[in-house]
């Protein structure tokens, strides 16, 4: 099937879901620990953070701070990169959507400015937006103390009003229309915002959410 791309100056694409077939957090997380026997015990904070997020008693952005911190903490600027090398090629290799690869190189061919908007961290978002051929990337971005990673946020977590601020900012510096794709019921509040907006991959209730709003669904498979 031919994908064609919508008329539009700037093309904005979600990460997780949207342009892959799963989350990438996680995966990344734990691969890492994987491959260090020592760090196994990180996941007992974890546990914690979970714990303590899920009786309401932290924030999901204090929640998701300290499971990164827990998993990469103290982790060298080297050792990361050589962990992302490896996670991102086999990423692009067998975890990407097709028809999002499809959808991404129909907007090039047309022109536009193609920019992924991720609320992962930029520890592996920056390298992927790089091998896609992004034009911008803008995504969680994470605390180093010299060559060491803290994995407190640097930024604001790039996710649901967050992600609608940044579209608002890219509509107020980049004349013609926008097209955006992603696959969340959060990812609603930026989609509102430009002139063609797809939920891909949503879940039933994001669906239901998306229509209300008159936003067009697709599954990409």
């Amino acid at each position: 099937m031919t994908t064609a791309a919508p008329a539009a100056a700037t093309a904005i694409f979600d990460l997780d879901g949207t342009l892959t077939r799963r989350d990438t957090l996680g995966p990344y997380l734990l691969g890492f620990v994987a491959r260090r026997p020592a760090r196994w015990l990180s996941i007992l904070p974890v546990l914690a953070a979970l714990v303590v997020f899920v009786a309401g008693k932290s924030t999901r952005d204090r929640c998701k701070e300290r499971i990164v911190s827990a998993f990469l903490g103290g982790a060298s600027q080297a050792e990361l990169a050589r962990h992302t090398d490896r996670f991102v090629a086999n990423l692009i290799r067998t975890g990407m959507h097709p028809r999002a690869l499809a959808m991404l190189e129909a907007h090039r061919v047309s022109g536009a400015r193609l920019v992924l908007l991720s609320a992962s961290p930029d520890l592996y978002v920056s390298a992927i937006a790089t091998r896609l051929g992004f034009d911008e990337c803008l995504c969680t971005e994470l605390v180093w103390d010299a060559q060491r990673l803290v994995g407190t946020f640097a930024s604001a977590n790039r996710r649901a009003a967050e992600k609608a601020r940044l579209v608002g900012a890219i509509r107020e510096r980049r004349a013609g229309q926008i097209a955006a794709y992603a696959n969340s019921s959060s990812d609603l509040q930026h989609l509102e915002l430009v002139d063609h907006p797809v939920l891909v991959n949503g879940s039933a209730r994001a669906r239901r959410l998306a229509a209300a709003r008159g936003i067009a669904c697709e599954q990409w498979r």
